[in-house]
């Protein structure tokens, strides 16, 4: 059974950098399509960013150009670097799997995903 947990979170200030990790657990991550999502107090959870695990990713339209996300398989981790902070990007991060070998997309819809991390809080204040 993979289980996944986020680390990572802290408080930075608008404009600076902060690097997430998901480690996991109990199974490879090579044969599972990888995402983020975050939620905001009062908002709905909204995708980030995912990797299909044949390599192919995508970006939601508010973070592209600043968020990066990458895996290590033989770590077991998925990471997502995220730059050029803001405000709005206050939100607990999860991280968050669905078996699917071989797949070179992936989506940012949440209920196509359905092992979860318990969440890493980031605040982005001066």
């Amino acid at each position: 059974q993979l289980q996944l947990v986020e680390s990572g979170g802290a408080l930075v200030q608008p404009g600076g950098s902060l690097r997430l990790s998901c480690a996991a657990s109990g199974r490879t991550l090579q044969y599972y399509n990888l995402a983020w999502f975050r939620q905001a107090p009062g908002k709905e959870r909204e995708g980030v960013s995912c990797l299909g695990s044949y390599g192919g990713s995508a970006y939601s339209d508010s973070v592209k150009g600043r968020f990066r996300v990458s895996r290590d398989i033989d770590k077991g981790t998925l990471t997502l670097q995220m730059n050029s902070l803001k405000p709005e990007d206050t939100a607990v991060y999860y991280c968050a799997a669905n078996w699917n070998p071989g797949s070179p997309r992936c989506t940012l819809f949440p209920p196509r995903y359905d092992v979860w991390g318990q969440g890493t809080q980031v605040t982005v204040s001066s």
